[in-house]
Parts: C-alpha cells; sequence; structure tokens
C-alpha cells in the first residue's frame, strides 16, 4: 500500500507498506493516518481503509524478531477463505515453514523462504549471505522504476538495496542518503567486490542514487528499470546512450568477511 508525503491520494509515494510489515499511528487527520514504519522508522500518510490493527504484545514481537522473507517472484499466502499475492521479499512474521501470523490470524505459506537461523540472518557467514543477495538481486532485472516503490511491481533505487539487503538480515534505511552512512568506505572500484553498495551525488552534492555492485565492477540499480550496468571510477557508464548517467560519490561494504 502507498505511504504518502501528505494526507492526500493526490500527494507523492514516498514508500511502501508491503504485507507482513508493522507501523504504528502518530496522527489522525480524517481518512488519514500518520505512520511510522516499524522497520526502518520512516514516516508518511496512509489511508485509514488500509489500516490493520494488532495488539502491543504482537508489535514487540515483531520488532524483535528477524523475520523469514519470501524467495519466490510471486507466490500465495493464504488463510481458509483469502489467496493473497506475494512478491520476492515479503516478511512472513512468525513463520514456522508453513504458518505465519499477522496478528491473531494465521496464514499459510508453502514456498521458498529465507531462514534467518540458518545462515542467512544477522549472525550468519558473510559468504553465504552475499551469495543469496547475488542471486536474488537478477531476479529484480526488468522491474520499472517507481518512485516510493518497493517491489517487482515497481521499485526506486533506495528500496531495491533496501529489500535486497533485508533477505539477508540487514535492516538498511529508506533513502539513499541515509543509506551511505552504513558500512565501511571502500577507497578504489579496483577493490570493490560484490554486494558492495555504490552512491551517486548530483551537482549540489547532495546523494541521489545508490545501486549494488555485482562481478567484474558492474552494477545492479533501479533507473528507467533495475538495469545493470559498468561502473568505473567516474561513475556509471551507459553503453546504449554513450555517457555517464550518474556521478560516483563514495562506496561502501555493508557486509564484511
Amino acid at each position: 500500500m502507498p505511504v504518502r508525503a501528505e494526507a492526500t491520494d493526490k500527494a507523492e509515494i514516498v514508500t511502501q507498506l508491503i504485507f507482513g510489515e508493522c507501523y504504528s499511528v502518530l496522527l489522525v487527520q480524517g481518512n488519514w493516518l500518520q505512520v511510522r514504519l516499524a522497520a526502518d522508522q520512516y514516516v508518511g500518510w496512509m489511508d485509514a481503509k488500509q489500516h490493520r490493527p494488532v495488539s502491543a504484545d504482537y508489535f514487540r514481537r515483531w520488532q524483535a524478531e528477524d523475520h523469514p522473507r519470501t524467495l519466490d517472484v510471486v507466490q500465495m499466502v493464504s488463510d481458509d477463505s483469502t489467496k493473497m499475492p506475494v512478491t520476492l521479499g515479503t516478511r512472513l512474521p512468525f513463520f514456522d515453514g508453513m504458518t505465519l501470523h499477522l496478528g491473531d490470524q494465521p496464514y499459510f505459506y508453502n514456498g521458498s523462504a529465507t531462514n534467518p537461523r540458518n545462515g542467512h540472518g544477522p549472525q550468519g557467514p558473510a559468504d553465504v549471505r552475499l551469495k543469496l543477495l547475488q542471486k536474488m538481486a537478477l531476479q529484480y532485472l526488468k522491474a520499472p522504476y517507481l518512485w516510493g516503490g518497493k517491489t517487482l511491481f515497481g521499485i526506486d533505487c533506495s528500496g531495491l538495496v533496501q529489500q535486497l539487503y533485508g533477505l539477508v538480515g540487514v535492516q538498511l534505511p529508506r533513502d539513499a542518503h541515509q543509506q551511505i552512512e552504513a558500512g565501511q568506505p571502500v577507497h578504489f572500484v579496483a577493490q570493490t567486490r560484490p554486494g558492495d553498495l555504490a552512491f551517486f551525488d548530483n551537482a549540489e552534492g547532495r546523494i541521489v542514487h545508490v545501486g549494488l555492485l555485482l562481478d567484474d565492477q558492474q552494477i545492479l540499480h533501479a533507473s528507467g528499470e533495475v538495469r545493470i550496468d559498468p561502473l568505473d571510477h567516474n561513475g556509471i557508464f551507459r553503453r546504449d546512450q554513450q555517457r555517464y548517467s550518474h556521478k560516483l560519490r563514495l562506496i561502501k561494504r555493508i557486509l564484511s568477511e
């Protein structure tokens, strides 16, 4: 569901709430709720018709756990009467391999999912997590660009890297200018490795773009669509346009061996 900059359907989408996520309500304004997303503390407005309350106890337990994520491009979550599609990277709260819970309601999921307790979570080996990160990154290729988007059906540059790192138990902030604060600097493009994040600025020096490094100094990023382009010390070079599209500012390493 869209989370907007202001309490109107005409306002820009600043981020999205995806199945399985939690939020707290900060303010009620007519038919709109100002909410703070529990995962990344992002604040925006959602339509009250899309609100589904959960207990304070559920919310506390949700915050304390690293929940499994879906690994199928599209899969179904169901109960006795409803089937709902979920896309790659969707959280499965309290998933035990078959059943998950939204509040008191159990749902069933029989697709592929990460296992935070078995290599994919924050305590897992870096090589296992990086391998999964690279594999799943390619599943997003050709996904259309959508400002504020976080799914295969529409995603922006920072939403892409946030979702990908979420698969391996790393909760990044929502926007590129916030994400640049994470990790350790990599000083030369030749020293990069798959999984590093490259950040790009505009003429005013503001961070406006981010992408995920792959092998051979290639970068996966959302620009019009999720695509792969070469990266050098100047920035991203678009072969189809024979020009640099983004100016490199900094490279950061999020997962260390």
